[in-house]
């Protein structure tokens, strides 16, 4: 775990909605995209805490016919 406070991440998604945190000063990873801008490591994760309420992939979200 990071304890260099000032480090900055990006919330990411990738194509079945699932979230991640990335550091700021790397290249996203095939698939990823940023959502929003980069913050602080603790404001990444208090944001998807509140966006990302099914955790369940789309895919399955579509198969069950609830997308």
């Amino acid at each position: 775990m990071d304890t260099n406070t000032d480090l900055l991440y990006f919330a990411v998604i990738n194509h079945e909605e699932q979230y991640s945190i990335w550091p700021a000063d790397r290249e996203l990873p095939s698939g990823w995209s940023a959502v929003g801008e980069a913050q602080p490591r603790e404001a990444c994760l208090d944001y998807i805490e509140k966006v990302w309420t099914d955790m369940r992939p789309l895919s399955l979200r579509k198969a069950l016919g609830e997308a």
